[in-house]
């Protein structure tokens, strides 16, 4: 049995040593500024969390990543396994309470309660006319605003490990997160990736909350985030390009494990960020698959991922 089963990824956390290009790029992504201190930067989407981005002043790095707790219960849980910080207030924007682990790699893992939620900001959408709905739009024309996507959260964080099997079960056996599918090359025990999801029971989860992928680096390969549908993606898409001075990484595209509808940007210190819509959701059972490279890490439309992309982990 897990220590504890967590509900959801809470945020992802860098360092950059300049807030305002990080804040500019945040901003052109698709989110928005929830608080900013002297040291750290604090970015929302357009859903409640307080924050689902954070960035401290410093060299770039990849920090780590943070979980929602279903209780204040399961922090003290977790608080009585080895080199766990005690349950502690959280002293930054939003309030609430953590626990603070450190996984395998050597990164930071915050576990999270209670941080302050916020009221959503509305996002204006109109029906899309499809083939057994011909008139959802029945006399209103099709007009999008040109800039940059909605956010409304994060989805998922991907993490490139030596030692992928050792990274997993620790996320598995503390967090609580279950297998959807484990990717091979070769033989099937030779496991090069692995797709886990949140265990909510019945209750429908994203297919994949923590991607681990086998690398001789450790560190971040990217953080995920949901927009508002296809046509956000396609305009954070040109909002980004059209400002001519961020890496695009790769997209648009498909997948086929998850099937998110994606597109991929790197921010000013080469950290990629991942815009998507349209993800499969499943609960626990859905059950855990087996999948060679070959068949499961394709698109169902767009290019292959580039190598820049399959390399590109930032410590």
């Amino acid at each position: 049995m897990p220590t504890i089963k967590v509900t959801d990824i809470a945020y992802g956390r860098l360092r950059a040593p300049d807030l305002d290009v990080m804040e500019e790029f945040l901003t052109d992504f698709g989110m928005v500024r929830a608080a900013r201190t002297a040291n750290a930067l604090y970015m929302r989407g357009t859903d409640p969390a307080h924050h689902i981005h954070v960035t401290e002043l410093g060299a770039p790095a990849f920090v780590g990543l943070a979980w929602y707790a279903a209780s204040e219960e399961d922090l003290h849980r977790l608080a009585k396994l080895p080199g766990a910080s005690p349950v502690e207030a959280i002293d930054e924007p939003g309030g609430g309470r953590r626990v603070r682990l450190t996984e395998p790699n050597g990164y930071r893992i915050e576990v999270v309660h209670g941080i302050e939620r916020l009221a959503p900001i509305p996002v204006p959408r109109q029906p899309l006319n499809f083939g057994d709905e011909p008139l959802k739009r029945a006399g209103e024309l099709m007009r999008l605003k040109r800039g940059p996507a909605h956010v409304k959260r994060i989805g998922h964080g991907v993490m490139g490990s030596p030692d992928l099997r050792r990274t997993v079960a620790w996320f598995r056996d503390t967090l609580g997160l279950v297998c959807s599918d484990d990717v091979y090359v070769g033989t099937k025990d030779n496991i090069i990736g692995s797709f886990n999801r949140c265990d909510r029971g019945q209750d429908y989860v994203d297919h994949h909350v923590f991607f681990c992928m086998q690398h001789e680096k450790t560190g971040l390969n990217h953080l995920s985030f949901e927009v508002q549908d296809v046509d956000d993606v396609f305009l954070g898409h040109e909002h980004l390009r059209q400002k001519g001075k961020y890496e695009h990484m790769w997209g648009l595209g498909r997948h086929l494990l998850g099937s998110q509808i994606y597109d991929y940007w790197a921010d000013p210190w080469g950290r990629t960020h991942e815009h998507w819509t349209d993800t499969d959701r499943v609960n626990i059972e859905a059950g855990s698959n087996l999948w060679s490279a070959e068949e499961g890490l394709v698109s169902q439309w767009g290019e292959r991922p580039p190598e820049k992309m399959l390399n590109r982990i930032c410590a």
